[in-house]
């Protein structure tokens, strides 16, 4: 039978081994962890599909349009690296400076109660990271989009270099985008305790208008608004969601 080595002399010979500089320990230690690989396309790819499935059509999304656009724009690309591993989660994410990026379904709902048609001018108030953009671009919209925060509309404007019909915008959303108007579509993505009048200027006859409106720090409601006329408009409550809040040029610090 092989001797055993009692605990007190494996502490002593651990203790030895320090001593003389060894760099083994006779001591028993953890197995070192392994990282898991990062994900590829493929991956990326499955996880967008699962986030349609279930996050935008199980939700109850049913423009077909938007919903394959949903399927084809990579998400994973408009959220920051400390957080890829939930970019495909039904949730919104952080992007800095105290701004997020929509959750999927948002999105998607949002995008379809806009009802574009290709080839229709949409301004976007709030870029963010530039996925809603994206999206818009991927409709054939002709977007306009606007980010009050400086490093934020820089980043997003390096994303969006390839959609040609995306023009962004660093400045304050509320005054809209004046020279470009009107617009048969507009989208904002943060929210004023009140709608801009600025916005509804810019709004075409037969234009819709989709905004979150509410106290900041609490639940807003989310309308979409019908130009009928010049002077008359339709608002349609879509229900209660959560966003950050509309920054003014003098509440910015970047």
């Amino acid at each position: 039978m092989r001797p055993r080595l009692s605990t007190l002399m494996l502490a002593a010979l651990a203790l030895l081994a320090l001593i003389l500089g060894g760099s083994q320990s006779l001591l028993p230690t953890e197995s070192p962890s392994i990282a898991n690989p990062a994900p590829d396309e493929t991956d990326y790819a499955a996880a967008r599909r699962r986030m349609v499935a279930e996050a935008i059509v199980g939700w109850g999304i049913r423009d077909q349009a938007v919903i394959e656009v949903m399927g084809r724009v990579p998400r994973h690309e408009y959220v920051p690296a400390e957080v890829l591993d939930q970019a495909y989660a039904n949730h919104p994410l952080p992007i800095g400076y105290g701004q997020t990026i929509s959750q999927p379904y948002i999105v998607a709902l949002m995008t379809q109660e806009l009802r574009l048609e290709a080839g229709d001018r949409v301004l976007e108030v709030g870029t963010g990271s530039g996925y809603q953009a994206a999206v818009l671009a991927e409709l054939g919209a002709e977007v306009y989009t606007i980010e009050i925060v400086g490093p934020l509309a820089e980043a997003a404007a390096a994303r969006l270099q390839g959609y040609p019909n995306v023009a962004t915008r660093h400045g304050d959303g509320y005054d809209g985008w004046p020279e470009a108007a009107p617009f048969d579509a507009i989208i904002v993505t943060a929210a004023p305790d009140h709608v801009p009048p600025p916005l509804l200027d810019q709004l075409a006859v037969g234009g819709r208008l989709v905004i979150p409106v509410g106290p900041v720090g609490d639940y807003q409601e989310l309308w979409r608004i019908t130009r009928r006329s010049p002077d008359q408009v339709e608002s349609v409550s879509l229900g209660g969601v959560r966003f950050v809040p509309l920054l003014r040029t003098e509440e910015v610090r970047e």
